[in-house]
Order: C-alpha cells, then sequence, then structure tokens
C-alpha cells in the first residue's frame, strides 16, 4: 500500500470553507467517482454474497484451482455463520502442493507461548476451542489439466454460529478498501488519531458507530503496518518535489530567455527549496491592459502529488472567452501564500489592480484581497456557492433537498437587500436550517456573492454559465495525468496560446432594423452585439411615462416585472438605470435603450459602447478589410434568391417538393464542407428574374 505515485494527480480542493475538520467537499462527477465506483463494486460484492445461493461443498466437487475452492468456501463460511482459515498444505517434488487443508477459524487448540521477559504480559483469550469443521483439496491431473476435488468434507461445529450481523466482523471479513486506506493515511499525515479518523470517515459514509466494514483496531493495525511505508513515500515525494520545482524553474528561465516579456517569480524556504512559483507570458500581459478590468482568480485544484494548490487568474475578451493572465503554485493556503500571489500577480501587471476579483469563498485569500486590493471589489463567483450546495444540504434534507435548491435559485435573484434577509430568515427556518453552520457561512459573505449586493459591480459577463464552460475547459486541457511539473508548464503554455487565431466571420442579423442597432453592429464584436441586440429587442416591450424631474418610469407592457427608474441627463448625454445592468456588464440595458429611442437616438452614445467589447479591441485581428461589409453583400444576395426561390416554388404542388428536396440535399452538402477562416466574396452579378 501507499505506492509512489506515478504522476502528477490533479483534485478539487475538498476543504470545506466552513473551517470544520470533519467537513468536506464532494464534487460530482471528479475523483469521488473512483472512490464512488468501488464502494458500488464492494456493496454489489455484498448484495450477490446476501442473495445467491451458496451450495454446501461435498466429497468429489471439483474446482479448477486451490484459490477458487477457498474462495467458494469462504462465502460458505459467511453465510453460515463463521470463517475458515488455510491450515496444512503437503508438498512433493513432482507435483508441487498438491494438498491444502482448509478449516474453521476455532479449529485447533492455542498453543502455549513462551511468555515475553515483561512485567506486566497480555494473556490473550484463545477463540480456537478444537472445531472439526473442515474442507480439505487433493490436486489431480486429468488428461493434462490440472484440478483439484474435495476428498474430505465436514461440516459439523462443535460452538455456536453467528448471525449475520455478528460474522461480518469477523478478522477474515473484515477489510479495509483502496479508497479508505487512502483517506487513513492522509488523515493520519495531519495528525488525526485513530479513534476521530474512525468517526471521520462513519460521517463521510453516513453510518452509524460501528457500521463500518472494519473496527478501530484495524485502523490501528494498517496505520502501523503502513507508518515505515508512508514515511518512505514520503522522503520519495519530498525529493520528487524538490528535483521537479527545481526543472519547472529552469523552464522559467529557459522561457525568460527566449521571450522577454515573458515573467515569474519565487519564493525559497529556510533551506533555499522552492516554496512558490509564479509566472505570466507577454501575450498574457498586454491582454490584461485591455481586459484586466475585471479578474477571475480560481484556486479550485491543488496536486496530491506534489501537496501544492493551484491558482489561475482568467479575464474575458471581448468575444466572450476565458482569457490566461496568469499561474501560481502555492506550498499552502494560508493567508501569508495568498498576499505574496496577489502581490506578485500585480507586479507581473505593472501595478494596475482589476476594478473587481471573482473568486472561490476562502477566508485567508477574503483576508488577502482586503489588504493587497483594498479598492477592487470582490465577489465570491455564484458558480462555487452552487457546486457546494449538493454537498451541504442534499443529504440533510432528502426528498427536499430539489425544492430547497429553487427556492435558493429565487432569493438568489432578488433585487432588494431588504427583500432578501426578510425571506432568507423565512427560507432557512421552513427547512430547519436556523442553526446550521454552511447557512451561517453563505449568510456572513451574503455582501460578496448576492446580486442585490454585487448589481454595482463590473462583472464584464464573467458569471455566466458560457464564461464557466470557457474555463472548464482550459482546466481540462491543463489537468490531465503528467509525469513532472515541467510538463504541466508545457500544458498551461499550449492552452494559454490555444485560442489565438484569427477570428472567422460571424455574420449577425439585423433583427429590428432601428437605427442604433445598426450602428452598433458596425462597433461591437458579435458576442458584445449579440447580448445588445437582445435588450434592444426586449425594449419595444416596454412603455415610458415622463416623470416631472425629467426622469422616466419603465415598465413593461405587461407588467410581468416590476418598473424602473432611468435618469437622463442630456447636457453631457448620461442615462442610469435602477436595474444597472450597464454598470454590472457595460451593456446597455432595454430600460436605458428604450428611453433613447424615446429621445429619437439613432447612434448610442460613444461612452455606452465600451471599449472593452469593441470590434477594434480585439485581441486577434478579423479577416478582411470589412467583413461585416462582405458578409452584408451576401446576405442581401441570398436574401434575393431565397425570395425568389419562394415565389416560383409556390405556383404549385410538384415546384415546391422539388424544391424542398434540392434545398434539403444542399443544406446537408453545405454543412459537411470543411470549415476555413478564409473568406473572399466574389459574387457574380445575379439578377433574381433571369
Amino acid at each position: 500500500m501507499a505506492m509512489k505515485p506515478p504522476t502528477n494527480i490533479w483534485i478539487r480542493r475538498q476543504q470545506c470553507p466552513c473551517g470544520d475538520w470533519k467537513c468536506y467537499i464532494k464534487y460530482e462527477g471528479d475523483d469521488q467517482a473512483s472512490t464512488s465506483s468501488q464502494q458500488e463494486k464492494t456493496e454489489t460484492t455484498s448484495s450477490l454474497l446476501s442473495s445467491e445461493v451458496v451450495f454446501t461443498p461435498y466429497v468429489g466437487q471439483i474446482f479448477k484451482s486451490d484459490d477458487e475452492a477457498f474462495e467458494y468456501y469462504s462465502n460458505f463460511a459467511r453465510k453460515n455463520g463463521f470463517s475458515i482459515r488455510k491450515a496444512r498444505s503437503t508438498e512433493s517434488q513432482n507435483l508441487g502442493i498438491y494438498r491444502r487443508d482448509f478449516v474453521c477459524y476455532r479449529s485447533g487448540f492455542n498453543q502455549p507461548r513462551k511468555k515475553a521477559n515483561v512485567e506486566h504480559p497480555r494473556d490473550r483469550k484463545s477463540v480456537r476451542c478444537g472445531c472439526d469443521a473442515k474442507l480439505y483439496l487433493t490436486k489431480e491431473i486429468v488428461d493434462g489439466v490440472t484440478q483439484w476435488y474435495v476428498s474430505q468434507f465436514s461440516n459439523v461445529h462443535n460452538h455456536e454460529l453467528l448471525e449475520d450481523d455478528q460474522v461480518r466482523m469477523l478478522p477474515a471479513y473484515r477489510k479495509i478498501q483502496e479508497a479508505d486506506q487512502e483517506r487513513i493515511l492522509l488523515l493520519s499525515k495531519a495528525g488525526f488519531p485513530v479513534n476521530r479518523i474512525v468517526k471521520v470517515l462513519e460521517l463521510e459514509k453516513g453510518v452509524q458507530p460501528g457500521q463500518l466494514p472494519f473496527i478501530e483496531k484495524d485502523v490501528r493495525n494498517f496505520v502501523r503496518t503502513c507508518k515505515k511505508t508512508v514515511q518512505e513515500n514520503d522522503a520519495l515525494l519530498t525529493e520528487k518535489r524538490e528535483n521537479d520545482t527545481l526543472e519547472l524553474l529552469e523552464a522559467c528561465k529557459n522561457m525568460a530567455e527566449r521571450d522577454v516579456d515573458f515573467v515569474y517569480d519565487y519564493t525559497t524556504d529556510e533551506n533555499e527549496k522552492v516554496e512558490n512559483i509564479a509566472w505570466s507570458f507577454g501575450d498574457s500581459i498586454r491582454a490584461y491592459t485591455l481586459f484586466g478590468d475585471v479578474v477571475t482568480f480560481d484556486t479550485s485544484y491543488r496536486s496530491i502529488t506534489y501537496g501544492l494548490l493551484l491558482g489561475v487568474w482568467f479575464g474575458m475578451d471581448n468575444h466572450g472567452k476565458a482569457i490566461f493572465f496568469g499561474c501560481v503554485l502555492l506550498q499552502d493556503e494560508s493567508t501569508h501564500s495568498f498576499a505574496w500571489a496577489l502581490q506578485t500577480f500585480v507586479r507581473f501587471m505593472r501595478g494596475r489592480h482589476p476594478q473587481t476579483i471573482l473568486t472561490d469563498i476562502d477566508l485567508g485569500l477574503r483576508d488577502s484581497i482586503a489588504r493587497e486590493l483594498p479598492n477592487t471589489k470582490h465577489v465570491v463567483c455564484i458558480w462555487h456557492i452552487l457546486s457546494k450546495l449538493s454537498s451541504w444540504f442534499s443529504s440533510l434534507l432528502g426528498s427536499q433537498y430539489e425544492e430547497f435548491k429553487a427556492e435558493f435559485d429565487m432569493l438568489c435573484r432578488l433585487e432588494s437587500v431588504e427583500d432578501f434577509e426578510h425571506q432568507w430568515n423565512h427560507f432557512v427556518a421552513r427547512f430547519g436550517l436556523v442553526s446550521d453552520k454552511h447557512v451561517a457561512l453563505l449568510f456572513s459573505y451574503r455582501a460578496f456573492w448576492l446580486f442585490s449586493y454585487i448589481r454595482g459591480y463590473f462583472l464584464a459577463r464573467m458569471m455566466t454559465v458560457e464564461f464557466s464552460q470557457s474555463v472548464d475547459t482550459f482546466f481540462k486541457k491543463i489537468l490531465s495525468e503528467q509525469t513532472c511539473l515541467q510538463v504541466f508548464f508545457e500544458q498551461v503554455c499550449a492552452a494559454a496560446f490555444g485560442n489565438s487565431t484569427r477570428e472567422g466571420v460571424q455574420y449577425v442579423h439585423i433583427k429590428t432594423c432601428m437605427p442604433i442597432e445598426e450602428h452598433a453592429r458596425s462597433i461591437l464584436t458579435p458576442y458584445a452585439f449579440r447580448v445588445l441586440q437582445h435588450e434592444i429587442v426586449l425594449s419595444t416591450q416596454y412603455a415610458t411615462t415622463e416623470m416631472t424631474n425629467g426622469s422616466y418610469l419603465v415598465r413593461h407592457y405587461k407588467k410581468m416585472d416590476g418598473e424602473y427608474l432611468v435618469i437622463w441627463i442630456p447636457e453631457d448625454e448620461q442615462i442610469h438605470c435602477s436595474c444597472k445592468e450597464f454598470e454590472h456588464s457595460g451593456i446597455l440595458c432595454r430600460h436605458s435603450l428604450r428611453v433613447l429611442v424615446v429621445k429619437n437616438y439613432f447612434q448610442l452614445p460613444e461612452k455606452y459602447l465600451l471599449l472593452r467589447w469593441r470590434l477594434e479591441n480585439s485581441l486577434v485581428t478579423m479577416e478582411g478589410p470589412n467583413p461585416q461589409s462582405s458578409s452584408d453583400e451576401c446576405a442581401q444576395a441570398f436574401h434575393s434568391l431565397a425570395a425568389a426561390l419562394l415565389t416560383e416554388s409556390m405556383i404549385s404542388k410538384e415546384r415546391f417538393s422539388y424544391v424542398h428536396k434540392e434545398l434539403t440535399g444542399l443544406l446537408d452538402h453545405v454543412r459537411n464542407m470543411p470549415e476555413t477562416n478564409e473568406f473572399v466574396v466574389n459574387m457574380p452579378a445575379h439578377n433574381a428574374s433571369d
């Protein structure tokens, strides 16, 4: 057990931010899958054992091997309230071992041993009572094939047989599965005493005390047996970590020689061993100058091989894609380590602080951000909270969990702080969670994650599902198994620049024909324009009421949502909406757009077309001198052809059927054509009426 891991394995951080040593987070689909599959395998074996009929062995019964016979007899013994052990074996020069004796665990008598020269020797009572239950095997070779047959069998016991809940506690059936062994060693290494380790395992598995498939004595013996091996492995891992971090440092030095804009830094301990190391690329620093207004610092993963915490800084470009800003490996999760990471990142980015930083719930990280980035808004990403809800509340609430999750989602969307705090108290009381530690944790952090608190913070749409998926894609690229940290460094390099390709033409149809829509399409990236276009389309469903002070009340024509106050300042073309969508995402909301239309605006004021969302601000160039103009030419040509085709095909049923069939085949053919980044418009003059 506890062999040296051959690869660098990354897992999600499991320690719960509530600070309770007994509490850790389970993430669906992560490394828990291996544990659950092992559990399922164990449970399946156990259920098969309880349901499968094991017939009584008999003289002459044949087995392919002695191991098969032992397993069969062991299953029979467990079903009948006893266990077995291997006794005598007989060997010859020609046949090797040709006889095996399996006996009841209470067979024979304990032979008196010479007592050790100690003051108080232990006087253990033997369970052996001379039981005669046995199964003897003999090997024979028939037609060149080796087989074993039962030569003697007795099922007569001179002791009481045990019930099922008792027989499982016999030493022969008390097994510590591999997943449990790893957990025991981890807790033991962290300094947990054996009785607390057992308690932790009971809590994690949700079983009553004494219902584990092993007892405290087994855990103690296992830890004692593995102690030497663990120490040897620790020494090997320490050596591997030291060698690999030096190789990583050398890789950073080599990269700095090839790329003058590449930056890295590291710290060492009192023995001059590398503790923490961080790096960033020149392209990342340049991207930060454009899109460093909002940063995500993701610390979800750690290496169980090296004991290092992984932190990655991300931003979002104007095409809605995650961009890599920097990476750090920390030896621990202390406030001091996080502070060094933040200081180093700001130094890499030439002293520029982000407006907003998004993180997970972490007390040490929260304190470090407050100290190192005092003017930066700190937000806890809602996706990190949602990923923990199941681990915190599903077992506790049982069948009520789905209802709890739906109500929690509704509370997250409330726009008023007062409404949230009033409804929160009723919410936790209804589900009996008033004294729950995780509910208390969420409430204490409410100013960091609740929409009603952070709606005025600029987040650049970095809490959308699409951005979360983009970050997950990056991690999948870099968190595959590696043999060393140098390979990890190379994978980060490849993933960081994997999206640095030229953008193909993305044609976005005009939906309203409003001048402000056409104007915005010529300036914004397709991603930003689609978001704004959605708001423009919805703005047509809103009515405005002008107030005496020049402000406007804007409400949906069906009054499906509440009314919003839009303040219009004509002197310097300022517009402010109570929904604060522009402050939140940098995209004007439907309410403000409605007022601008009422004010006869045919173009949006320049200040409301943020530079971070503009096409001209892209990290990569678009194909062609004017891709949108080329797309418009194609669209007009297709519209002309489609209109003529529709008119002609509606003359008869035969024409319609023919056109439908041909177009379906043409569409399938086009979809199967290879994609290319090149887009050349060379449309021949064509008259649809010809």
